[in-house]
């Protein structure tokens, strides 16, 4: 951010030098007719760096898509129980002693029943074959306990009904619903060396959840063998106890293994690997991209140079100083870099309206996301699309402030 700023107070002191030697229509007036009478490689670099922009814009969104989608599924609220050392619910475990220890603890809130609003849940894979591509992918199925409706508030039955408790009844998430085959309700799906009748379709608020299929938690331990649960989750009474019950539990050695941890920051960690893989991906790819616009940039310049050798000459002449007529160029491929940075992120921005499906790294299954748009992302777009402008036309300006004054005048 640091760095950010001071490149936008050495842009607003370029622009400041420019127009001390302008007046600001004279100013806009001499770049405008400077890019019509190259309007074709004025035109050619403009596309360029709207692409890079847009490359750059979208990477970044994408990235942020995934923090999005996982970050939002959890609660600050709530906290989640896993094994100690276990990066995710796929390889944790809690016996049932455990966590019928972890729900006596008095700063676990209490439902309209009076039971601990606490879920214990089983977490596991299956393969479903894909809608379009007919190819299989790992799907997640969560076994809930009844609290976890009640804990999980931004998950809603859209279609159908929730399943019955102590049935081989499931409810699917959109997303599973829109990708995969068999997934509507009625059907059924054969897992666990069984068949599930689907009865329901929920939405979680575009969280990771709706890439996830519901269904009893106890029904699900008996089908796939699990005799333990892959993790906890309950709401506390107030979000500032979780030290509390960290200490509780960290004094019964039956519960000592067990690691808690807001649910909001798991989801974060989740998040971080991909988010990770896809900014260095992409910005690698976006940097390869940023040195041809540069170059596009620079040669653009050049010509202008090149072609007003003569204005130049004049310019000096009438008492100009080399510093006016260097930031001057230099607002002019700023001027360029900022038109092509509001385009490129004006194209960038319709990529909201898609929605694209891969692997979780840390579950291993299908993830579905967007890309999001968010205003830090605008700010450090234009910060690198200006910053794509001044590095293509420092030298150009260089050139056009170093140019004889008689030399100049005597080009026909």
């Amino acid at each position: 951010m640091f760095v950010a700023i001071k490149t936008v107070i050495a842009l607003l002191s370029l622009m400041i030098l420019a127009v001390a030697a302008f007046s600001g229509r004279d100013l806009l007036s001499y770049i405008r007719k400077g890019f019509w009478t190259r309007r074709l490689t004025t035109t050619l670099t403009l596309a360029g760096i709207t692409l890079v922009v847009f490359v750059f814009a979208a990477v970044l969104m994408l990235a942020h898509g995934v923090e999005e989608t996982l970050v939002q599924t959890g609660s600050d609220e709530n906290v989640i129980v896993l094994r100690r050392s276990a990066t995710t619910e796929l390889v944790s475990q809690i016996d049932r002693d455990a966590a019928n220890i972890i729900k006596t603890q008095p700063e676990i809130a209490v439902g309209q029943d009076g039971k601990p609003l606490a879920s214990t849940e089983v977490y596991v894979v299956i393969n479903l074959h894909k809608k379009q591509s007919n190819d299989m992918a790992n799907v997640s199925v969560r076994g809930i306990s009844p609290a976890a409706l009640q804990i999980r508030p931004q998950v809603t039955v859209t279609s159908g009904r929730v399943f019955q408790f102590g049935t081989r009844e499931i409810m699917i998430g959109s997303n599973v619903a829109k990708q995969f085959q068999e997934c509507e309700i009625g059907k059924q799906l054969y897992f666990g060396n069984d068949h599930w009748t689907i009865v329901g379709i929920f939405s979680a608020q575009g969280g990771a959840f709706e890439s996830e299929i519901w269904g009893d938690v106890d029904q699900l331990s008996v089908a796939f063998g699990r005799p333990v649960f892959s993790s906890m989750t309950f709401r506390m009474t107030r979000p500032d106890q979780l030290d509390t019950v960290k200490a509780h539990l960290q004094k019964d050695p039956r519960t000592q293994y067990v690691e808690l941890k807001r649910e909001r920051e798991y989801y974060r960690e989740q998040s971080q690997l991909m988010a990770d893989f896809i900014s260095i991906l992409g910005l690698i790819v976006t940097f390869i991209f940023s040195i041809g616009a540069m170059i596009g940039a620079m040669i653009t310049m050049y010509a202008a140079v090149a072609n007003r050798t003569i204005e130049i000459g004049t310019l000096r002449a009438l008492g100009f100083r080399r510093r006016n007529i260097l930031s001057a160029f230099l607002v002019e491929s700023i001027v360029l870099s900022v038109v092509g940075g509001i385009c490129g992120i004006l194209l960038a921005s319709l990529m909201v309206f898609v929605r694209i499906s891969t692997v979780n790294f840390g579950t291993f299954s299908e993830l579905a996301f967007g890309f999001t748009l968010s205003p830090s992302i605008i700010f450090w777009t234009m910060v690198f699309s200006i910053a794509m402008g001044i590095v293509g036309g420092f030298l150009p300006a260089v050139r056009a402030s170093r140019l004889n004054i008689v030399n100049a005048l005597r080009t026909s």
